[in-house]
């Protein structure tokens, strides 16, 4: 479950910086501060990181 959460993050802060970063340098207008998109993607694209590369492979059954 929390691979699937740092997935999700990881995408989600690839898709954020993608936008804001066209909307500082001006070929995107969203209506909303590209700065906010831009630390946003930062914020959840360095959390997904963390979040797969920190958790142990716990996907396995123990008999």
């Amino acid at each position: 479950m929390i691979k699937l959460i740092g997935v999700i993050a990881l995408v989600a802060g690839a898709i954020l910086l993608v936008l804001g970063i066209l909307g500082i340098f001006g070929s995107l207008e969203t209506g909303i501060s590209p700065w906010a998109f831009t630390i946003l993607g930062l914020i959840f694209f360095f959390s997904g990181i963390s979040l797969l590369k920190h958790i142990k492979d716990t996907d396995t059954l123990d008999k």
